[in-house]
């Protein structure tokens, strides 16, 4: 965590002592994912394997700054009297030499840890609260990138500007913390994706979907493995159904599974049922919400629909990651393909590494983690960490690290009112018609 970040900056790095990395993400953890992939460091090197996660991650959190800046302002890179600074080319072949997956599997050991601590602080009635959607990140537009990952085509056969990488996330959703995370090529339906991540889902949970992912594969497909796993997701306007037992508004149904999907995936059951609960919102528009808690005295309609509105604000999450994080830029940094499934998974730890001091701070006063603005904590961990690295705080890193929880908790947001309409999508305004002058005819 940003405690074990300190640590290492704001000491001096005659010799690089990993213990100082503590307990959030210890050095173990960096040493055993670079390990397991086998990409540790043979020789010293001024950037070794074990260095460059750090600054993968550090990229994720000055994404304004160049590559070199963050080298040599976070002072990543081993000293060295004869060559004080790293070149642009050592950095990129470090990163190269690094590759994916020891970033894949740090952020996967650590997620995993992160998303188990003080999960009792916030359980359902015994289940924790997870969401599972879906979103797109923009590359830079090189052939590698076109071929691999592909772009949106639209209904004009227009292709989008830049190649884009498709993804799904499992975030908690009282600490927006991501639990698990599949992405790739933009061609690759998100349903896939999502099966993919049905492993990631955690025994006495509950998970919240987007109706586009309302399919028997997925759904009996978390139910049916794992111990007490749970889904709520809304119906679909042609999903057909029998009614076994109990009211209209709050019945027991039957579902017929298609034989295409049966055939596709022959271990699914010939009919599966579910607990639709039919919700009137403000605008008098009716709506159903399908889950597997079949208990109605346990978990109330009431219950139901709570928790389901508590999904959308995960969708700020992907706001976080792709505004706030990473500024204004269009695009991720990386040029080759390697380097942009690097970035992300280095930009997912980054994330859950200040969302994970935001709910600590949020366990000291008591309130709720996303009562925190994401924005200015994260500005906030910017500036402490470049000023532990600029000022070599020894000894004070006890009342800087008290300081920096004491200025999260000062950054409650505002309340704000219930939403009073539904969520729409507005249509795209009209481009203004373009005046052609008569001499332009000539």
């Amino acid at each position: 965590m940003l405690d074990d970040a300190l640590h290492f900056l704001a000491q001096e790095q005659e010799m690089p002592d990993w213990a100082r990395l503590g307990e959030h993400l210890p050095y173990e953890w960096i040493e055993q994912a670079v390990a397991y992939t086998g990409r540790a460091s043979i020789r010293q090197r001024r950037l070794p394997a074990e260095q460059v996660v750090w600054l993968v991650i550090a990229l994720a959190l000055y994404r304004h700054q160049s590559i070199s800046e963050v080298v040599d302002d976070l002072d990543l890179a081993l000293p060295d009297l004869q060559a004080p600074f790293v070149s642009k080319s050592a950095v990129a072949q470090a990163r190269q030499r690094l590759g994916a997956q020891p970033l894949k599997a740090l952020f996967e050991l650590s997620a995993r840890a992160w998303a188990e601590q003080d999960r009792k602080q916030y359980l359902f009635k015994g289940l924790s609260l997870f969401a599972m959607d879906g979103t797109t990140l923009r590359t830079a537009d090189t052939p590698e990138h076109r071929a691999h990952f592909g772009a949106q085509v639209y209904a004009s056969n227009t292709i989008a500007s830049y190649p884009q990488v498709r993804g799904v996330t499992l975030t908690a959703v009282p600490t927006h913390l991501i639990r698990g995370a599949r992405f790739g090529p933009y061609g690759t339906n998100e349903m896939l994706y999502a099966k993919d991540l049905l492993d990631a889902i955690p025994d006495d949970s509950l998970t919240a979907f987007d109706k586009g992912f309302l399919s028997a594969e997925i759904l009996c497909g978390l139910t049916g493995t794992g111990s007490n796993r749970h889904f709520i997701i809304p119906a679909k306007a042609n999903t057909k159904w029998e009614v076994i037992e109990g009211p209209p508004d709050d019945a027991v149904v039957s579902m017929r599974v298609s034989p295409q999907a049966r055939k596709k995936c022959p271990e699914l059951p010939e009919v599966w049922q579910a607990r639709a609960i039919t919700v009137i919102d403000q605008s008098a528009r009716k709506r159903v919400l399908l889950t597997s808690l079949f208990d109605r005295k346990r978990y109330t309609s009431t219950d139901i629909v709570a928790c389901y509105a508590r999904r959308w604000q995960i969708e700020t999450s992907y706001r976080e990651l792709k505004q706030t994080m990473m500024g204004m830029a269009l695009t991720l940094r990386s040029r080759s393909v390697e380097g942009v499934y690097q970035e992300i998974w280095g930009a997912l730890i980054a994330y859950n590494l200040v969302r994970l001091e935001i709910a600590k701070a949020a366990l000291a006063v008591k309130c709720e983690p996303t009562e925190i603005s994401f924005v200015r904590a994260f500005h906030v961990i910017q500036y402490e960490l470049h000023w532990a690295a600029v000022t070599r705080a020894q000894g004070k890193l006890p009342a800087l690290l008290q300081r920096l929880r004491q200025r999260l908790v000062t950054l409650l947001k505002e309340e704000r009112p219930d939403r009073k309409f539904e969520r729409a999508v507005k249509a795209v305004p009209k481009r203004y018609a373009v005046r052609v002058l008569k001499k332009d005819l000539n």
